[in-house]
């Protein structure tokens, strides 16, 4: 399998501005082989303001950027794509749009059997695996599955956060929700992803970058914690 995928958990970290903090790894995904890159702005209301604040920090790291929302035909554009990013923003609302435009085929078929780098953040983490059933956004509008481009076997939580003890908020914690998700039958592991995290998957290999540990849910079995660096291959093909 061809495969490349880098998928962050979040665009911004506290402390730096866009993309700062992932900008390196950036470099080494797209590498000089690429450049151009189609931007994917679907998630976010305005996509022009949206794609200039991509545009402009992909063009210090030396890229060029072609918006989707900007081509007189987005599958067209998804065809010719030397790279892809899709950014985030709302979930449901990104795959609706991809559905909309007959994208998540198109994408599907030029990551897996072209090879063509694919970069997401956030949303764009989010739709790049099994399904969004594990998103944080609210449903703002209706995609017609919650079936997502399906690159990985299974699903990703970004931004995910760890109770705070002195919080007296009673509602659920992100883990209890994940926990209720995989109380219905057949759903995949989840990999909670926290800022700063991110996840590169290279044909059968998945390596866990950034700063911070991730945590993985598996239905019937205690959560874990993986350290930067750690191998997460066997997600790959065993998603349960």
């Amino acid at each position: 399998m061809k495969r490349r995928l880098l998928l962050v958990s979040n665009s911004t970290l506290h402390g730096g501005g866009y993309l700062e903090h992932c900008q390196q790894q950036i470099s080494d995904f797209f590498g000089k082989q690429v450049k151009r890159i189609l931007f994917v702005p679907y998630a976010l209301h305005n996509r022009d303001s949206y794609t200039k604040t991509a545009r402009d920090k992909l063009k210090t790291l030396g890229y060029e950027v072609d918006s989707v929302h900007e081509a007189a035909d987005p599958v067209e554009a998804v065809r010719n794509a030397e790279g892809i990013f899709i950014g985030g923003g709302n979930t449901f609302r990104l795959l609706k749009a991809l559905y909309d435009h007959n994208l998540v085929t198109e994408i599907r078929t030029r990551v897996l059997q072209d090879g063509v780098p694919y970069m997401g953040s956030s949303a764009g983490s989010n739709v790049a695996t099994f399904s969004i059933n594990t998103t944080n956004d609210m449903p703002i509008v209706y995609p017609p599955t919650f079936s997502a481009i399906g690159l990985v076997p299974f699903n990703i939580n970004p931004h995910y956060l760890d109770p705070d003890p002195n919080s007296r908020h009673m509602g659920e914690t992100r883990e209890q929700r994940i926990v209720q998700y995989h109380e219905e039958l057949d759903t995949p592991s989840v990999l909670g992803l926290r800022e700063g995290s991110m996840l590169l998957v290279e044909g059968n290999k998945a390596t866990l970058l950034g700063s911070t540990k991730a945590r993985l849910f598996q239905r019937g079995k205690p959560t874990t914690e993986y350290d930067p660096g750690s191998d997460l291959s066997f997600l790959l093909t065993n998603a349960q």
